[in-house]
């Protein structure tokens, strides 16, 4: 039996037990119920939808998010995920694909180069200072056949890590400034507002959820009221306004009450709203700590194996440590949790090496000691903390059916890129 990687297609229709360890498996069914529910939310209330391809990096994944072409743009975190996507776009079922950070300088040749090869694909750019204007002027003018980038403007709503604040008692001059910057450069057009709630994943329950749902409307709400339609024609102008996160995502519904006044925004814009989020077909320890998903949501696992048992202090080793798992946290206790025993969990853990033990402390009680629950190669199944962060860990997914059997595989040769999957 060979359990090298480069093998991985030999364990098509084998149960997943079968596995070489550590293995990234996910569960197929699980993952097509939590896609649909989203585009079954998104299509009832009318809104346009965006999937971030950061977490599964395959193209089978990105279809099913992109209802095979229903949906027509995706966000992308990395270069190699958008040209990872651009098959799609040569199959005509993308039309759109938005880089997710802040530009920089050294990004631009590259997404320009993608620009002339797929002139069909709409490649946008982000911006959240002043200073990325004349970093896309001088490049534009450096170079030849370059068209303006449409840009979204990225706001901050409150999760402190990118974009302009919307919120902050002296912050409406600077995202003036910018909205202005940008309406007065020959080298972009201003596409859309763009926000993204990741302070959401401290949220507990529909009610918090729905409150961060709220502060993302009402900032690109705030933001489109800025536009400056003198001199832009007598006809409206289509602005996108972009809100998501995979916590704000499960509540969407909730979006409704907090768009009433979208109508007298701006007489000279026509808004349309959409949705992104990422995470949300596989979810994880991360999203089940916010209580708006259960264990049966959980899409992605780990499996490892029991290296050796220590009753003394009441653990064991697997060989799942942080380059498995990572070190990622959440209100659920642990680096990752086991998935039928979910009172043990990796309590500790260095790069290769993860310690199992009991996760609520306690000692006593039946299935609480160590020698009786694990022995030396006894495999185990864990839920991880963060599912984008440890899928970009491993080198091949393992794909199952509600049997836990393979049916696919994937070789992931370099982190960020969009793969295709083998199947027999």
């Amino acid at each position: 039996m060979d359990f090298s990687l480069q093998s991985h297609a030999s364990f098509i229709g084998r149960p997943a037990s079968d596995l070489p360890t550590p293995s990234l498996i996910l569960s197929k069914p699980v993952l097509e119920k939590n896609i649909n529910r989203l585009q079954q939310d998104v299509q009832e209330l009318g809104l346009s939808f965006r999937p971030h391809v950061k977490t599964l990096k395959t193209l089978e994944i990105t279809r099913l998010m992109l209802a095979n072409g229903l949906h027509r743009g995706l966000i992308a975190s990395t270069l190699s995920e958008l040209r990872g996507v651009l098959p799609l776009a040569e199959e005509g079922i993308l039309n759109e694909a938005l880089y997710g950070l802040p530009i920089y300088p050294s990004a631009l040749p590259h997404l320009h180069s993608m620009r002339q090869s797929h002139p069909n694909l709409n490649i946008l750019i982000m911006v959240d200072s002043p200073q990325h204007i004349p970093v896309i002027e001088a490049f534009n003018k450096s170079t030849p056949n370059v068209r303006p980038w449409p840009v979204f403007i990225k706001l901050d709503v409150g999760s402190r890590r990118a974009g302009v604040d919307v919120y902050s008692p002296d912050s409406g001059p600077e995202l003036e400034e910018l909205v202005n910057v940008v309406e007065e450069s020959s080298a972009v057009e201003l596409y859309g507002f763009y926000c993204h709630a990741g302070h959401s994943y401290s949220s507990k329950g529909e009610e918090e959820a729905g409150r961060v749902l709220g502060s993302e409307v009402g900032g690109v709400l705030r933001a489109v009221k800025l536009i400056n339609s003198e001199g832009k024609g007598e006809k409206k102008r289509k602005i996108v306004l972009s809100i998501g996160s995979t916590p704000t995502a499960h509540v969407v519904r909730q979006v409704k009450q907090y768009l009433t006044a979208e109508r007298s925004l701006n007489s000279a814009v026509d808004v349309d709203v959409e949705v992104h989020a990422g995470n949300y077909p596989t979810n994880d320890l991360q999203q089940l700590s916010t209580d708006l998903i259960t264990p049966a949501d959980l899409a992605v696992r780990v499996l490892a194996e029991v290296c050796s048992v220590y009753p003394r202090r009441n653990e064991a080793l697997i060989n799942a440590g942080t380059v498995a798992l990572s070190k990622e946290t959440s209100a659920v206790p642990g680096f990752g949790r086991l998935v039928d025993k979910p009172e043990w969990g990796v309590v500790r853990m260095s790069q290769e090496h993860g310690i199992l033990g009991l996760l609520n402390g306690e000692s006593e009680g039946e299935g609480k000691k160590v020698d009786d629950v694990f022995h030396v190669g006894q495999k185990v199944m864990l839920h991880c903390q963060h599912a984008c962060i440890t899928a970009a860990q491993h080198f091949v997914y393992y794909v199952v059916d509600g049997e836990e059997v393979v049916r696919e595989t994937g070789e992931v040769n370099a982190i960020g890129k969009i793969i295709p999957l083998t199947s027999k």
